[in-house]
Order: structure tokens, then sequence, then C-alpha cells
């Protein structure tokens, strides 16, 4: 069950929507999700937006946090808390802040991005080491990545069965490409009503939290908010679900097919 609120933050990286004149979110943006491990109902997990400034440059400041609750926190405890800070004009990130604890599996780090000289430090706080990296202008963080594709691709000009490939660092492997594949289009039943949604095939590294590279499914809503509604997983050990659960502050409509 390591992992689960990372799975799932991890995951809300790479949803789409329209271009930066109709941007798709706002200070003041909170998502909240509901994740099933099981028949447990395991944690919760939240995306929050706020504005800042880092060096005099506006930025979104994010802030996503998940927690296990109920009987799943009495076999395994999480707490989790990602921090992004990047550019309000053009998505770069600046600074990105991990701290974990999950089931005693805990990491801190924290990450500074030099766009002028190109490159990353990585402050591994926990282990007292320091990484450098080198990085393109097109580098994302973990958290940054989900807000810049929201406001920079276009639903109608995906194509099935065609990927997006992204690079990004947020931890001491390095940069690493992301590859997100689209599937078409399904309408889900969710607590809010019908929504038509996008659908896509995050590829991922098999091993210790998922069975196999194509163990993802992720459902975005086909609005101009394109926030996830759902998230499935299969686990080396189980599968989760993720549902929409709460949201605020949204700066489109949330569209929802009427019956």
């Amino acid at each position: 069950m390591r992992n689960i609120c990372f799975a799932l933050i991890a995951l809300m990286t790479f949803s789409l929507s329209a271009q930066e004149n109709n941007s798709a979110f706002r200070a003041g943006e909170w998502l909240r999700f509901r994740i099933h491990y099981g028949i447990f109902n395991a944690s919760y997990a939240t995306l929050q937006v706020k504005s800042d400034t880092m060096k005099g440059v506006p930025v979104y400041h994010v802030v996503g946090n998940g927690k296990t609750t109920g009987l799943a926190s009495i076999f395994f405890k999480v707490d989790d808390t990602y921090e992004s800070y990047f550019g309000m004009e053009d998505g770069k990130p600046y600074k990105f802040v991990r701290k974990i604890d999950e089931g005693g599996y805990t990491k801190d780090i924290e990450i500074n991005f030099d766009h002028r000289s190109q490159s990353a430090e990585l402050n591994d706080k926990k282990n007292n080491k320091k990484f450098n990296f080198a990085v393109k202008e097109d580098i994302q963080d973990l958290i940054s990545a989900f807000y810049f594709l929201r406001n920079n691709y276009k639903a109608e000009d995906l194509e099935v069965g065609k990927s997006i490939d992204l690079n990004m660092l947020y931890d001491d492997d390095g940069v690493f490409k992301f590859k997100l594949k689209y599937l078409g289009n399904e309408v889900l039943k969710t607590k809010y009503g019908k929504v038509e949604c996008l659908k896509f095939r995050p590829y991922v590294q098999s091993g210790r939290v998922f069975k196999e590279q194509e163990s993802l499914a992720l459902w975005v809503s086909n609005d101009l908010n394109k926030i996830p509604i759902r998230i499935k997983a299969d686990l080396a050990v189980g599968s989760i679900k993720a549902d929409l659960d709460g949201y605020n502050g949204l700066k489109n409509q949330f569209k929802i097919i009427m019956e």
C-alpha cells in the first residue's frame, strides 16, 4: 500500500486542457480525491492553488496533501505533502518540495531550479546529500506538469493511440521522460452525475509499486477545467481506485451531462 498517495498525485500531473488565453485554473482552486484500496476507503488527497512570489516573480504555489483514514490508517499510515512553485506566465518550476511518511518510509526532498544556467539542485535533507542535474527548457516537476499541460494542450488536437511525452525531475533518479497515451472519450457515472471524460494510459515503471507499465488508467473531464475524475491502478499488491470527491474555486464551469 506504500506510495498510494504519491501514485495519485503523480497521476494527476498528466491532465490536459486549453491554451493560455482560456486558462484552465486560477488561485483558489481546490480538488479533493477519495482513494479506495480494496475494500477500504484508504485515504484522501487534495490539491490547492495559491498565489505567491519568488525573487520578484509572480508564481502559483500548489500544495498537495495525502493521508490515510479510518481502518486503513491502522494498518498503514500515510502522510504525504508535495509543493510546487511555478511561474504564472510561463509555467516553469522554481521550487519543488516532497515530504512523505508512508508506513515509516520517509523522504524529505527540495529541488530548486535555475533556468538561466539550465540546472537544478536537489537537496535530500533526510540523508544530507545534494545532487545537481542539467535540465532543458521544457523541464517540469511532479506538480507543475499538471498545471502546465492544462494550459498548453487542446483536447481537439489529441489523436487516439498517440502519446504525449514530458521531461520531469522529482527525485534523485534524475530527469525522466513520462509517456501518456490518449485512448479516446468515455462517459463516467460520478457522485455529481454523468461526466464526459478523456481517457489516458500513463506508462509507469513496473516493480515495487505497479504490476506492469500499463497498470494505470486515468479519466479527466472533457471541459475547460480538465480535472481528474477517476484513476484506477493495479499495484504490486492489490489495486486502488480514486474518484473526485470535492472541488471549489474552479475557473470554468464543471460540465455535467443532464438527463
